[in-house]
């Protein structure tokens, strides 16, 4: 009878030691089906490295939308406005990084004055954002949609970079200088056919018309009247111009 108790210590202990060795190989189990590895630790890890070396994929709609911008604005270039749009990401990250709005040479007025609220936040808190080796990997039209007296295309771009803040001492406090971050980023190119009209129209209508025989130009870009085959003269401003950049 002295023994019993011994025994039951030894059981325990027996029990408490099969537990720990299923919950090993459970654990090892699992390591191995998620992520290949035994060291689940090392797994983790993995996983990491790999999420931050794999691109984001990008909304993929050029096939669809070109044909559609092509009809409106025969002479759109894609790839040249694909180039521009690409350029305008880099100088925007450039800008914030340097915290210049200079850097900025593909944008218009609202762009930069995006930039600029950008820049005066992050000065007002003695933080620095850093967009270091950046890379595009990937830039495709996401959209394209008509609005008052403007067409907008958006690109949507595929960026790997060293992406973070940091503070007046130095410390980073947001982000990681040693982990690529992979992001979206969309880019919207802008035609303004009637800056009035994009000011202040809600309904969408366009108000141009034909000055030879009157009719209503309802396309935006049209070179010719549809009706009487007359140039058509567009007003006031009339460029394609990059008016926002935002993370998608």
């Amino acid at each position: 009878m002295k023994y019993i108790p011994l025994i039951i210590i030894l059981l325990l202990i027996l029990a408490i030691l099969v537990l720990i060795f299923y919950g090993v190989y459970r654990v090892k189990r699992f390591s191995r089906q998620l992520f290949g590895t035994d060291d689940i630790l090392q797994g983790v890890k993995k996983a990491q490295e790999d999420l931050s070396t794999t691109p984001r994929s990008v909304s993929a709609m050029t096939r669809i939308a070109l044909p559609q911008i092509v009809s409106n604005f025969p002479d759109f270039e894609y790839n040249e406005m694909k180039q521009r749009a690409e350029n305008a990401l880099m100088q925007y990250f450039e800008a914030v990084t340097a915290q210049d709005v200079t850097i900025l040479q593909e944008g218009n007025e609202d762009l930069k004055e995006q930039l600029r609220s950008q820049i005066r936040a992050l000065v007002s808190q003695e933080k620095w954002e850093h967009f270091t080796q950046v890379k595009i990997h990937q830039t495709e039209i996401a959209r394209y949609r008509k609005e008052a007296g403007r067409c907008i295309v958006t690109f949507q771009s595929a960026v790997e970079s060293f992406h973070y803040v940091t503070d007046a001492a130095h410390a980073v406090v947001r982000g990681s200088d040693h982990i690529l971050e992979q992001s979206r980023y969309n880019v919207d190119l802008v035609y303004i056919q009637n800056r009035d009209l994009a000011k202040g129209n809600t309904d969408g209508a366009l108000g141009v018309t034909c000055s030879n025989c009157g009719a209503p130009i309802t396309n935006l870009g049209a070179k010719f009247c549809e009706y009487c085959g007359a140039g058509v003269v567009e007003l006031n401003v009339h460029a394609w111009s990059f008016e926002n950049i935002e993370e998608a």
